[in-house]
C-alpha cells in the first residue's frame, strides 16, 4: 500500500506540475493583459506596472519565478484586487464554497443513494417511473434554472426563505438544494443501475438460496459492492462542488470562490486564474486518492494496484 501511495502521490506531482505549465502558457498566449483596458494607458505608465508586476521579464523567467515562489505555497498578488494576495482571496472565499458544496454532497448522498435503492428494489413499479421521472428532470434542467425557480416560488411567492445572500441556515438551503439537483439525480440513476446490476450477480443468488433475510443481503452484499460507481463519481463531483458553483453563487449572492474563477479569467488576472486552477486541480487529483484508497473498504477483493481477486 506504501508504495502504490507514493506512486500516486508522484503522479499526482506530475499532473499538477502539466496543469500549472500548460494554464501559464495559454494564459500568455491569449492577446491582451491584466492592465489591458478600453482606455489605453500611457506608455511610461504601463511599463511602470509591468516592471513591478515583472511582466516585462521573459516568459522563461517569470514561469521559473511562479514556481519557485508555489513551492513556497506563494501564489502571488492579485493584478486586480489591490493589496491582496491569491491566498488571501482563496483562504477568505473558499470556507464559504467549501460549506455550500458539503451542504450539496451531503443531500446528494442522503437522497440519492436510497432513491436509487429504492427504485432498484421497485423495478417498472410506480415508485421506480416516478424517480426515474424526477432524476430525469434533474439531469435535465440547468442548476441556474432550477435555482430561479427556487427562488420565484420559495422566496417571492410564498417568503418563507430568504433569496439572496449568506448568513445563516435559513440562507442555505435553497442554494444548496439548487446544486445538489442534478448530482443528487445522477447519484440515483447511478446508484439504481449498479444495483440491478449487483442483484443480478451469482453470489446474490447463492444467498438467496441460503435463506438469508432480505436487509442482510442488500446491505450486507448488494449495497457495497453497488457503491463502487457512486464512490467513483462522488470523488471528481465533490472536487467541483467544493471549489464553488459560478452560476448558484451569483445569484444567490453567495461570496464564494467559484464568482473570483469566472471574474478573473474576464479581469485577466494570471495569478487569480492560475492560483485557483491549482487549487481546483489538487482537489480533483486528492478526492480521487482517497476514492482509490476507499475501494477497498467497500469491496475486499480490489487490492490497490489495480488487480482484483476472484
Amino acid at each position: 500500500m506504501l508504495s502504490y501511495t507514493l506512486k500516486r502521490i508522484l503522479n499526482a506531482v506530475v499532473v499538477l506540475w502539466l496543469v500549472i505549465t500548460i494554464t501559464f502558457l495559454l494564459m500568455h498566449a491569449i492577446p491582451g493583459g491584466p492592465f489591458t483596458t478600453e482606455k489605453n494607458l500611457p506608455p511610461a505608465v504601463m511599463k511602470n506596472i509591468e516592471a513591478r508586476y515583472k511582466l516585462n521579464d521573459p516568459l522563461w523567467k517569470q514561469y521559473t519565478d511562479y514556481m519557485v515562489n508555489l513551492t513556497k505555497f506563494d501564489l502571488g498578488p492579485s493584478f486586480k484586487y489591490q493589496g491582496r494576495t491569491v491566498n488571501d482571496i482563496i483562504g477568505e472565499s473558499f470556507p464559504v464554497s467549501f460549506h455550500l458544496g458539503m451542504n450539496s454532497i451531503l443531500f446528494s448522498i442522503i437522497i440519492g443513494v436510497p432513491a436509487g435503492v429504492i427504485s432498484a428494489l421497485k423495478r417498472n413499479k410506480w415508485q421506480d417511473r416516478l424517480i426515474m421521472f424526477l432524476t430525469t428532470l434533474g439531469v435535465a434542467v440547468p442548476s441556474f434554472v432550477l435555482a430561479s425557480a427556487f427562488i420565484h416560488v420559495f422566496a417571492i411567492k410564498l417568503a418563507l426563505l430568504p433569496a439572496a445572500m449568506w448568513n445563516g441556515f435559513e440562507y442555505q438551503i435553497l442554494p444548496s438544494i439548487a446544486l445538489a439537483g442534478m448530482p443528487t439525480s445522477f447519484i440515483a440513476r447511478l446508484t439504481r443501475s449498479s444495483m440491478l446490476d449487483v442483484l443480478g450477480q451469482d453470489y446474490i443468488k447463492t444467498a438467496k438460496a441460503k435463506g438469508l433475510a432480505n436487509y442482510v443481503i442488500m446491505y450486507r452484499h448488494a449495497l457495497k459492492n453497488a457503491l463502487i460507481p457512486v464512490v467513483t463519481y462522488i470523488g471528481p463531483m465533490a472536487a467541483g462542488i467544493l471549489t464553488g458553483s459560478f452560476v448558484i453563487e451569483t445569484l444567490f449572492a453567495i461570496p464564494g470562490l467559484g464568482r473570483h474563477f469566472v471574474t478573473s479569467i474576464y479581469n485577466r488576472d494570471y495569478t487569480v486564474i492560475l492560483g485557483v486552477t491549482i487549487f481546483y486541480s489538487f482537489l480533483i487529483v486528492a478526492l480521487n486518492m482517497v476514492v482509490d484508497l476507499i475501494y477497498p473498504l467497500l469491496d475486499p477483493r480490489i487490492k490497490l494496484g489495480g488487480k482484483k481477486e476472484g
